[in-house]
């Protein structure tokens, strides 16, 4: 297109007349744009004080100046006062419309023109073609391929590659195939305009063999066709592929090509290779702030909350202001860490009316205030918002379940369903996941049955999960066993493990042996699996059996997933892990701990030995226990903050039952409000009660 604007801006006006001195004047004046619009207006009135207006070469290079200046009201003003508007002035209205994204004008100017027995030329077509791909008018377009067919244009490559452009992204990428097939000359905007159409259509890996063809054809990509490519590997999570462009880009020396490098931090980060990913953000010479987003977001999504933190402080000290994006994964990343205090510091940098009318702000502010146990003000945040779709009413639902306002989250899709606002399968989980964590089985059976019966939703694979994971924890195993087994797809590791827990707090061996032979075909390098069946084993004194699956994982090579806490303490995220000791303060917190053992041993704490997998002394069992890194951050955050002040903490594992009972005494004892989030649940713990109700 830009080889078409340049033959525009050089050979579409008509032969120019010998020009006044004062005329003369003008049209340098004209051509030595870009300038203010006031500047422009001073030039027009000049225009007409030398009566100039019927000079159509002028006319048109002020009509043309109006648009390039960023004025495209004044322009079609000027226009309107054309007397006789002849097809130079008509192709620079198109193409000034198409430029100023007025893409529904300038298909209506192409109507006029032919009312008014003007003839497009191969100027106006690869612009009106243009519009109709941006407006997706694939009606309009078929229509305006039969004129230029009569007009004998067809052969004309700006206007061919046009016709490639429309169809593929209208949707008709057969005809745009043929389209292309056709051209006896292609380039990279007809190459990139058929790898778009096919990421269009979800054609993801054709689109990145029409790609390789173009490379055997001689083709030198531009970045708009890397970034399209890249775009596909993302989609498809094809690393190797994504590598193999990143080479490619190497040696066309690209990668220093903001756009491309972007594209590639992304790429990296959705496949999960975060190392990569920030050998390209760290290398790129200019970063904006979608580069910024896209390596903050990726550390958020990747479970490394604490790096996206340290990445948004490094962009803060560069003075690059946040946009949208930004905000999503930084308060993604303070929601993860339970870092509430940091979520509310982050949020100064936008006004709060952004995050009430922006749908996607709303929804993470929400989430990042549900996650760090803050109900009350994620509700504030959910009623003001001016604009409230399904997405929204999702996040509240889920943030309620998940925090044990089961009943709650039920009165919220009530209400949902009042205002006819029709659920999505995420809406189901939530309301599902809320059953689970109450224990509401009969609850749990309608919602599931409702939504093929009523909202004609097929239940997917996340659904079945919920469902055994509420049937299990209920001891309805042979309920949840044979719900697997009638699913319409292959369970996966997800829905194994749901049925696993169950059968570890109901103590049963045989099943949980038949359902970890499963998960280790699913997932074999995952140490959760053995370590789970291990516990049970240990809870009914089978330690040989125990030691044997330790020892299984030695020899292949599993390690057990360390766990860790995290607590936040004056916008600093502090972490803790078992028997920890490099903590700044640690001295002061294993003191405490000391005393605080023998507190809630005064109030008839006895530290549950069996949830220790090893096979040693109880007293160094005990030991064991009393180190166990929510301890060790709960400690700390006493010591640290005032009386009245919540407690909140993060742990990437579960909790075990004897730090629940340990930390519903401390939350007695020193009268604070405890909150805890593991990989399973929330825990609020006030007064020496629990909101999960013991239900464990």
């Amino acid at each position: 297109m830009a080889a078409v604007a340049a033959a525009i801006a050089t050979t579409s006006f008509p032969s120019r007349p010998v020009l006044s001195a004062a005329a003369l004047d003008i049209k340098n004046l004209l051509f030595s744009e870009p300038f203010p619009f006031r500047d422009l207006k001073l030039i027009h009135g000049r225009f007409y004080r030398l009566s100039l207006d019927d000079d159509g070469y002028l006319l048109n290079l002020l009509l043309r100046s109006s648009f390039v200046s960023g004025h495209p009201a004044h322009a079609l003003l000027l226009f309107s006062r054309i007397t006789k508007p002849n097809i130079f002035h008509y192709n620079t209205a198109i193409r000034g419309l198409v430029s100023a994204n007025l893409m529904a004008e300038a298909v209506h100017f192409h109507c006029n023109m032919r009312r008014e027995g003007l003839s497009p030329d191969n100027f106006t077509f690869p612009f009106v073609l243009k519009a109709c791909a941006r407006l997706l008018d694939l009606v309009t377009g078929v229509k305006i391929h039969a004129q230029l067919l009569k007009a004998g244009f067809e052969l004309d490559v700006f206007v061919k590659t046009s016709l490639v452009s429309m169809y593929a992204k209208c949707g008709g990428l057969d005809d745009a195939q043929k389209m292309f097939d056709e051209m006896p000359v292609t380039n990279v905007v007809s190459w990139t305009a058929m790898i778009s159409g096919y990421i269009s259509e979800g054609k993801l890996k054709e689109s990145v063999d029409v790609f390789r063809k173009s490379l055997e054809r001689g083709l030198k990509p531009d970045s708009f066709t890397l970034v399209r490519v890249l775009t596909a590997c993302t989609q498809l999570g094809d690393v190797k592929m994504g590598e193999w462009i990143h080479e490619l880009v190497s040696e066309k020396d690209m990668d220093r090509n903001v756009f491309v490098a972007t594209s590639l931090v992304d790429m990296y980060t959705k496949c999960g290779r975060m190392e990569r990913a920030r050998h390209v953000f760290d290398g790129m010479a200019q970063k904006d702030v979608v580069s910024w987003s896209a390596m903050i977001g990726g550390y958020s999504s990747n479970g490394l909350p604490k790096e996206a933190l340290e990445l948004f402080f490094k962009m803060e000290a560069e003075n690059i202001k946040p946009d949208c994006f930004t905000m999503v994964g930084v308060l993604s990343a303070c929601a993860k860490l339970g870092a509430l205090e940091l979520g509310e510091r982050v949020t100064h940098y936008m006004e709060m009316n952004e995050f009430l009318s922006n749908p996607v702000l709303g929804t993470a502010l929400i989430d990042m205030y549900a996650k760090c146990g803050s109900m009350a003000r994620s509700w504030v945040v959910f009623e003001r918002m001016s604009e409230r779709d399904l997405i929204v009413w999702n996040a509240m639902i889920n943030g309620l379940s998940m925090t044990g306002h089961g009943k709650t989250s039920f009165g919220l899709f009530a209400q949902m369903e009042k205002m006819q606002i029709s659920p999505d399968g995420n809406t189901f989980v939530g309301l599902l996941c809320a059953c689970t964590h109450t224990g509401l089985v009969e609850d749990g059976r309608a919602y599931f049955n409702s939504m093929g019966q009523v909202y004609c939703l097929s239940p997917r694979i996340e659904h079945y999960g919920c469902m055994v994971d509420l049937l299990g924890r209920n001891g309805l195993l042979e309920e949840a066993y044979q719900l697997i087994n009638e699913m319409p797809v292959e369970a996966n590791a997800v829905v194994w493990g749901a049925l696993l827990g169950g059968c570890r707090i109901h103590r049963k061996i045989d099943l949980a042996e038949h359902v970890l032979k499963k998960l280790i075909v699913l997932e074999p390098h995952n140490s959760g699996n053995y370590v789970l069946l291990s516990n049970i084993y240990a809870l009914n004194g089978r330690w040989d059996e125990s030691e044997k699956l330790r020892l299984t994982m030695k020899r292949r090579g599993i390690q057990k997933t360390p766990g860790y806490s995290w607590v936040e303490l004056d916008g600093a995220v502090h972490e803790f892990h078992v028997g920890d000791k490099s903590h700044p303060m640690s001295e002061q917190i294993y003191l405490k701990l000391d005393e605080l053992t023998k507190q809630l041993k005064a109030m008839g704490y006895m530290p549950k030995t069996e949830v220790v997998l090893f096979d040693i002394e109880n007293e160094e069992k005990e030991h064991s226990l009393e180190h166990h890194s929510e301890k060790l951050a709960i400690v700390f955050a006493l010591i640290s903050t005032q009386p009245e002040e919540t407690i909140r903490v993060v742990k990437n594992l579960r909790v075990c039952s004897d730090c629940h009972s340990a930390i519903k005494l401390i939350s007695k004892i020193y009268s604070r409000e405890i909150i805890v989030r593991d990989n399973n649940r929330f825990h609020c713990f006030i007064e020496g009660a629990c909101s999960c109700n013991d239900y464990w």
